[in-house]
């Protein structure tokens, strides 16, 4: 497993502008080596015959065909509207037009 310096540690967190104390340098290059530590024992458990997923179980996508429907005409959907413009919901403006 490899250890990872202080001088490492500083220039990842310099990379994140992250300021580090000498303490916090020293706790961090720990539990950081740790983390590589752990994904090295997975890499190592990955086998070739098994293929890479980003889920445990199958996903299918839940569509449905698309097909013309009955609906409601445009004055149907705007009859409950506070307030309608060529045949469109009006709402108040949020942003000008600077």
């Amino acid at each position: 497993m490899s250890s990872l310096s202080r001088d490492e540690v500083a220039h990842v967190a310099g990379l994140a502008r992250i300021h580090l104390s000498d303490e916090e340098l020293d706790t961090f290059a720990g539990q950081l080596d740790s983390i590589v530590g752990f994904v090295a024992s997975v890499n190592e458990a990955a086998a070739d015959d098994i293929p890479p997923m980003s889920h445990p179980l199958p996903l299918t996508n839940v569509t449905r065909p698309d097909e013309v429907r009955p609906s409601l005409t445009a004055d149907e959907a705007l009859s409950g509207a506070p307030a309608s413009e060529q045949q469109r919901f009006l709402v108040p403006r949020i942003l000008s037009e600077d």
